[in-house]
């Protein structure tokens, strides 16, 4: 049997992009001369078939979105999962879900196969290792819509939705220093993820308000999605001996309970603990912990009513870049 060959493939052994060879094949007056005539050629050459399918849905409305996230286990995308869900439902549109576990690779193969045209437009959040946009571009390219939430790329221009992460950092390290807090260890989950930027933006921001000096010692990162090692943890503790810490995730906040009871740390007492987290059980922990809460399920629904308008072509007055409140839930970790 012949191996059919992709546009992928195509664009590949010529080295540019997928649209770009769309187009040349379609003899779009946006491509020059000598590049339909290279394309065209190894198009010949390879017995490159269209997929009709394909074509068919680019052209039609699917009535199908897919929803791109780091990771289903997470309480913050599983609330927006449902956001999405909900609004999906209400408008007669199905999702298709698809979890990148923070692999940029995988992340640009689930793009890739949604550029064949089984989706109407893309809702996503993209993975801790993502450090370019070029395969969010193609999309766009190809006449896909898009929308970002929570970890975005500044230099696209599509509608991106997030929490305030800069104003709720800055008002939960606030909430520390007037406990009586100075040494506040900060643990990031990830280095160039735009949430974690702009946290750290509003802890150290804090911080110089209050007259404290920024401690580079204090800032800690680790991965968003390996497994968390206990060991590494408590020795951040021991050497940068904190009066409170600040998780930018929910499983850092839970593993501090864990070396804080190990090493006969006193929550709160001995240290404070505060972290982003939509995690139910923070309550019945103990002590109880507190939380800046996301609106995870009315960021779901926005995304999702966003998105079905651009692909229904509706007028909308929505902004570019649109901040949701997050909730400061004070409890016992910080009394």
């Amino acid at each position: 049997m012949i191996k059919n060959i992709t546009l992928k493939e195509l664009a590949d052994q010529l080295g540019i992009s997928v649209s770009t060879v769309s187009r040349a094949l379609t003899d779009s007056y946006e491509i020059n001369i000598e590049t339909k005539k290279r394309v065209q050629e190894l198009a010949k050459k390879l017995n490159y078939q269209p997929n009709p399918f394909a074509s068919f849905l680019r052209k039609h409305k699917s009535r199908t979105i897919a929803l791109v996230i780091p990771e289903i286990s997470n309480n913050f995308f599983s609330l927006v999962i449902k956001g999405v869900e909900t609004i999906c439902q209400e408008l007669d549109y199905y999702v298709l879900i698809y979890e990148s576990h923070e692999s940029f690779a995988k992340e640009a193969r689930i793009l890739n196969h949604l550029i064949g045209g089984r989706v109407d437009g893309v809702l996503i959040s993209v993975s801790s290792e993502t450090k370019s946009s070029d395969h969010l571009k193609e999309l766009l390219e190809r006449k896909i819509n898009l929308v970002m939430f929570d970890r975005v790329m500044d230099d696209l221009d599509v509608v991106k939705v997030s929490s305030n992460d800069y104003i709720s950092s800055f008002d939960a390290t606030e909430h520390l220093i007037n406990r009586g807090c100075k040494r506040i260890l900060f643990l990031k989950a990830g280095e160039q993820l735009s949430t974690m930027q702009k946290r750290l933006s509003g802890y150290r921001d804090a911080l110089l308000k209050n007259k404290i000096d920024f401690d580079d010692d204090l800032i800690k990162t680790f991965h968003p999605y390996k497994e968390l090692e206990l060991e590494d943890l408590t020795k951040v503790i021991k050497e940068t001996k904190p009066d409170a810490i600040f998780c930018t995730v929910e499983h850092l906040a839970i593993a501090c309970y864990d070396v804080c009871q190990k090493l006969n740390i006193n929550i709160p007492k001995d240290i404070k603990v505060i972290t982003f987290s939509n995690l139910k059980v923070a309550r019945h922990l103990n002590p109880s912990l507190s939380t800046i809460s996301q609106p995870a399920f009315e960021i779901g629904k926005l995304i999702a009513k966003t998105l079905i308008n651009e692909i229904e072509g509706k007028e909308t007055d929505a902004l570019k870049e649109i901040e949701l409140d997050c909730t400061l839930i004070k409890r016992d970790s910080t009394r």
